[in-house]
């Protein structure tokens, strides 16, 4: 039997997390370990981004965040270099300052580049 493949089996099921995680929560450790990637992460991320703009309109701050977060995964999903980055950014803002303006929503740009409200 190959040692690193038992090695890995012991760190989930008795590992430095197991004794924190219900049997439950194990099995879906064990699922969650074998998914490759973030496109998954990504599509909920923009999921609560359109609930939270429904939601929380005036909430600028929160949504600019959780976009620069999907930015973030986007750039660690596609590898993209840092000015397809600071593209992606820009029609992020834009997209925000387009639903912002006509809601009634004052928005400005902080140092750092981060929309303030």
């Amino acid at each position: 039997m190959d040692k690193r493949r038992t090695r890995k089996t012991q760190t989930r099921e008795t590992g430095f997390y197991a004794v924190a995680l219900s049997e439950a929560e194990r099995l879906e450790m064990d699922v969650a370990c074998r998914i490759e990637g973030v496109d998954d992460e990504i599509a909920l991320l923009r999921v609560r981004l359109r609930e939270m703009m429904a939601e929380s309109p005036e909430r600028i701050d929160l949504q600019l965040d959780l976009a620069n977060t999907i930015a973030r995964l986007v750039k660690t999903r596609y590898q993209i270099s840092s000015q397809q980055k600071k593209s992606l950014k820009a029609a992020i803002t834009k997209v925000l300052e387009e639903v912002a303006v006509p809601l009634g929503i004052g928005i400005g740009v902080a140092v750092g580049g981060t929309l303030k409200r």
